[in-house]
């Protein structure tokens, strides 16, 4: 099972203004002071090996969408932010090479805007023949993604498309077959409700995907459940858009969670790795990997005896092998 991150940022999609793309050079240079390289491939292997993430990478700034991927059959993927557009194209790519189905089967966490925008653009909805299943907990999914499409918002109407779409409803505490996925999902606390996916292969190995949650100290119950449906996960992809300090001040009831709460829940569940997702877009590239070294400090404070969890940072492009 591949897990491949198309979109990681939360609520809105961003980009770097000029003076961040000149600041990272700057940091860039600064930091490689006494280098000398014979072509630009040398460069970019030092930027990739030797700098910071932070520095000679970026975390990117599509919003939520994220491929599990068995490599045959049918294309599965979760939420359709406006990473989904670069996800549609390499599939029409991998579709070329042969041995894929032409089949797209979507699981929505929920149906706010930065978690459906991307459809629009979702290239393989335009080609004949192709069988696009969307997957969700709410009853009104096709009544959302048919308004973002009405000709006040945009001008291509759904019905424009040509890939037969389907629509279908799915129930917490049951498991459905897609190829040689089984999947559930589970209720979570969020404004219009959102749904954590389990995905597993014919091989046991799982993939939990949990964004767009909140989880509070005076409703334990709700995270006791959500631990037990991450139980053993092999990954577990979760909302830690707040430092706890904001999860519970400035930003409580705004329906997510927080680094912390992320990783309790994970040691709780006996989760194996933990990834971090849905990344505040105010945040720069070195906010997140602060808060990403500060999460890997608390899961060591918390270890004790107990294995070890892996706590990775998500980032546009990712592709994590279970």
């Amino acid at each position: 099972m591949q897990v491949r991150f198309w979109g990681t940022r939360g609520s809105l999609p961003v980009a770097p203004h000029a003076s961040t793309i000149s600041d990272k050079v700057a940091d860039a240079l600064f930091q490689a002071q006494g280098q000398k390289f014979p072509d630009k491939q040398a460069a970019l292997q030092y930027a990739r090996d030797a700098l910071p993430f932070a520095v000679g990478q970026g975390y990117g700034g599509a919003t939520s969408c994220v491929e599990i991927d068995v490599g045959k059959g049918a294309f599965v993927i979760c939420d359709m932010g406006s990473g989904l557009r670069e996800l549609g194209l390499d599939t029409l790519r991998r579709l070329s090479e042969g041995g894929r189905d032409k089949e797209w089967h979507f699981f929505l966490s929920h149906l706010h805007w930065d978690h459906i925008m991307g459809f629009p653009f979702f290239v393989p909805a335009f080609v004949e023949g192709a069988k696009v299943i969307i997957h969700a907990g709410h009853t009104d999914a096709e009544t959302a993604l048919r308004r973002q499409q009405e000709e006040i918002s945009f001008p291509v109407p759904f019905d424009w498309l040509k890939a037969d779409i389907e629509f279908r409803t799915l129930t917490p505490g049951e498991e459905y077959r897609i190829g040689e996925l089984t999947v559930g999902l589970t209720r979570q606390e969020h404004s219009h409700d959102s749904y954590g996916y389990r995905f597993t292969d014919a091989n046991g190995r799982s993939a939990v995907y949990s964004t767009d949650a909140e989880y509070k100290i005076d409703k334990m119950g709700e995270e006791d459940d959500m631990a037990e449906f991450m139980s053993g996960a092999d990954l577990v992809i979760a909302d830690t858009m707040y430092s706890l300090a904001d999860s519970v001040t400035m930003k409580e009831d705004w329906g997510h969670s927080s680094n912390i709460v992320a990783v309790d829940l994970c040691r709780k569940a006996g989760a194996k790795r933990l990834a971090l997702f849905h990344h505040e877009p105010t945040y720069s590239d070195a906010d997140i990997a602060r808060m990403h070294a500060e999460t890997m400090r608390y899961e060591e404070l918390l270890r004790e005896d107990s294995a070890p969890i892996e706590v990775l940072c998500s980032f546009d492009g990712y592709c994590l092998e279970l």
